[in-house]
């Protein structure tokens, strides 16, 4: 994973490619090992050997169409909406991006990013689906549910989103009272959960009341887990921002990321490697359930209703389900999830396409966003064909044609002289 983000953060005009580990692979590895071991020996007898015995492998990159741009990129976004009591409620936004990333598109699964958010943020919206579904039981509060694609590129899904219903919608639940916006990102590992924030929460708003219930929540449930305030500024002079969260603070609107990540630039959220065996599904569910918890607490405002500490509301029929949430891991994790494959490989299309399917068991007023790269994204672009076929062949090196062919002559000189 290291070497990976190493590689991603630079440019190199050597091409590199990225296949799967199999046997073939590792008997080559074998002889390149014994190859190096050699060395032990004298030059002499290293040379003789190398021209005699050695094998070199030669890559064939089988590719008879020229590499193009995708012009077309588009970037999808889904919403939903449980509307609560009162004409003039706050609303209440959790969001998770859906993508995924690593140096080979077609190998980049993300499992823990950013599977993970989105399973939790599926099954939040079935479970306060049940609360929101009776009028006694409804809070006060708009609850709005959102999916961004892009997220691994500068979270362009989260800024047409926004830009779209802050400045070009008519009516938007962005444009009434946000409390505040919860990310997910990364939430699958650890006994860890860091508030990433853009500026440090002041007493008496929301996000200060929603970070008092998460460490109550933490503190007689499982104390073992570490609660941390990250505060990181925006820094204007960066085209690019760490966090889905700095999308909204950007434009004035309260946000904050959860995640088990305390670097963002950690290899953890993107990386090939992240797959579901890096997935530690009792914590994810662990994690669910502490978000849960607190939203619960905090809407229903149960602190100052006298309820007790240890008070849970998700259980019996509103607990996680455990096959639910593997379920949707398994399903997420099955294709890979790389913004340039999303619109147009059936396989991507079909996922977003079910992923919408899950918003409309739930949700009400879902909208679909389709969004096209313009000139005022940043200067990315994808290209096709990553998936090529490659070709190895077991070649001898230039030396060993040298030495077969001095063998050649000495032996047509030692004909020709005894011929004569």
């Amino acid at each position: 994973m290291v070497t990976e983000n190493e590689a991603l953060q630079k440019e190199t005009l050597i091409p590199l490619y990225v296949v799967p580990e199999d046997e073939q692979l590792l008997y080559m590895y074998e002889e390149v090992k014994q190859a190096a071991a050699s060395r032990t020996s004298s030059i002499f007898v290293r040379v003789l050997r190398s021209m005699v015995t050695a094998t070199a492998f030669q890559i064939l990159v089988s590719n008879n169409n020229g590499i193009k741009a995708i012009t077309d990129n588009t970037i999808v976004t889904l919403e939903g909406v449980l509307p609560g009591t009162g004409e003039d409620a706050p609303t209440i936004v959790i969001t998770a991006h859906y993508d995924s990333y690593g140096l080979a598109p077609w190998l980049s699964y993300g499992a823990d990013s950013n599977g993970s958010g989105v399973t939790i943020l599926l099954e939040l919206a079935r479970l306060f689906q049940k609360l929101y579904s009776s009028s006694s039981t409804r809070p006060q509060y708009n609850l709005m549910f959102s999916l961004t694609g892009g997220g691994k590129y500068n979270f362009l899904g989260t800024k047409r989103w926004i830009e779209e219903n802050l400045d070009h919608a008519e009516s938007s639940l962005l444009h009434d009272s946000v409390a505040f916006v919860l990310c997910l990102d990364t939430v699958a590992k650890g006994d860890e959960l860091y508030v990433h924030v853009s500026r440090p929460p002041k007493p008496d708003t929301p996000l200060h009341s929603f970070i008092q219930q998460l460490e109550e929540v933490v503190s007689f449930r499982f104390p073992w887990v570490k609660v941390g305030l990250v505060h990181k500024k925006i820094n204007l002079v960066e085209s690019t921002v760490a966090w889905e969260h700095e999308r909204y603070s950007l434009r004035r609107i309260l946000g904050f990321t959860l995640s088990h990540v305390e670097d963002p630039k950690s290899e953890l959220r993107g990386s090939i490697l992240d797959t579901m065996s890096q997935v530690d599904s009792r914590k994810l569910k662990r994690n669910g359930i502490i978000i849960a918890e607190a939203l619960a607490r905090y809407m229903y405002n149960l602190s100052d209703k006298g309820s007790p500490k240890d008070v849970q509301v998700f259980k019996g029929h509103l607990d996680f389900q455990d096959s639910r949430m593997s379920s949707l891991m398994s399903f997420l994790t099955s294709v890979p999830r790389a913004a340039q494959l999303l619109h147009k490989e059936p396989s991507q299309i079909l996922l977003v396409n079910s992923l919408e399917h899950e918003f409309k068991r739930y949700l009400q007023q879902v909208h679909r966003h389709t969004f096209r790269q313009d000139k005022r994204d940043p200067d990315i672009t994808f290209y096709d064909q990553m998936n090529q076929p490659i070709v190895m062949y077991r070649v001898k090196p230039a030396a060993f044609d040298l030495f077969l062919g001095g063998c050649i002559t000495a032996y047509l000189g030692i004909a020709y002289y005894s011929i004569q």
